[in-house]
C-alpha cells in the first residue's frame, strides 16, 4: 500500500516493541521513517534494515527525548535526510507500578519527563516543519478508562498525554495539523515478557475483561496509527482511538 507515499516520519522509542511495529508499519505504507532510539542501536538498525529489505527508507538517529537540544537535533535528522516531515509518532514512555506509599520524586520525574514533557518538546521542535496535512499521533495507554491498582503516576501520564492530545489539535488545527492519539490495551511486547506480565496473573485478568478474549499484539496498534497518519482521516483530530479489544 502507499497510502503514505512521499510522507517523512519520525517515531520516537522505535527500537523495539509498539514502536518498531509503527516504524514497519508507516514503512510498509509508503513513508520515510526515522527510527529513533535512546540506547538499543543495535534494535534500531535491525527496524531499519527490516525496512530496507521489505523495499522502504529509514534511518535510525538516536536522541533522548527529555533533552531539548538532542530532539531538535533529531527533528533536524529528518529534514536533512529526507527534506521535509509530516507524521511524529509520540511513542517513546516508559511504565513503573508502584503502591502510593512507595511513591517517590525519582519515581514520578522518571515517568512524567519521558512520558508526557518528551512528547511536548518534540511537538514544539517538529511543529515549525509541519504543514498543512500533517500528523502528530501520541500514544497514550487505556489506564486512563481502565483503573488499574497501583498505576497512579502512570496513569497520570497518561492522562496527561490525553488533554494534550486536545489541546494541540485545539492549537494545531488552523494550521492543518492534525493530533490524535492511540491508547493500547495490554500488548504482548519485550518489555510486557520482561515485566513478568506475560503468562501472569494479569494477563489472565485482561483476558477475562476484553470482550474479543485475548491481549493485543503490536500488529494490532500499528495499522490504526498509519490510519490516522494518512489522508483516510483527514477529518479526524484531538480524538483518543482506545485500542484494547473493547475493555474498557
Amino acid at each position: 500500500m502507499n497510502k503514505l507515499k512521499d510522507k517523512v516520519a519520525i517515531v520516537t522509542g522505535a527500537s523495539k516493541g509498539i514502536g518498531a511495529g509503527i516504524a514497519r508499519q508507516l514503512a510498509a505504507d509508503g513513508a520515510k521513517v526515522i527510527v529513533n532510539y535512546v540506547s538499543s542501536k543495535s534494535g534500531a538498525d535491525k527496524v531499519v534494515a527490516d525496512i530496507e529489505a521489505a523495499g522502504g527508507k529509514a534511518l535510525a538517529v538516536a536522541a533522548n527525548v527529555t533533552n531539548k537540544t538532542e530532539v531538535e537535533a533529531l527533528v533536524k535528522s529528518a529534514i536533512e535526510h529526507f527534506g521535509r516531515l509530516d507524521i511524529v509518532v509520540n511513542n517513546s514512555g516508559i511504565y513503573q507500578f508502584a503502591r502510593i506509599e512507595e511513591t517517590t520524586e525519582a519515581l514520578y520525574r522518571k515517568q512524567f519527563d519521558l512520558n508526557v514533557l518528551g512528547p511536548l518538546l518534540v511537538a514544539a521542535a517538529a511543529t515549525p516543519h509541519l504543514g498543512k496535512g500533517s500528523s502528530i499521533i501520541n500514544i497514550s495507554s487505556f489506564v486512563t478508562r481502565v483503573f488499574i491498582a497501583e498505576s497512579a503516576i502512570y496513569s497520570g501520564t497518561k492522562g496527561a498525554i490525553d488533554a494534550i492530545t486536545g489541546v494541540l489539535a485545539r492549537e494545531l488545527g488552523p494550521r492543518g495539523i492534525r493530533v490524535n492519539a492511540v491508547s493500547p490495551g495490554l500488548i504482548e511486547t519485550e518489555g510486557s515478557h520482561s515485566a513478568g506480565a506475560m503468562g501472569s496473573d494479569f494477563q489472565i485478568w485482561n483476558e477475562g475483561q476484553t470482550p474479543l478474549g485475548r491481549i493485543g499484539q503490536v500488529q494490532d496498534v500499528a495499522p490504526i496509527v498509519s490510519y490516522l497518519a494518512s489522508d483516510d482521516a483527514g477529518w479526524v483530530t484531538g480524538e483518543v482511538m482506545l485500542a484494547s479489544g473493547g475493555m474498557r
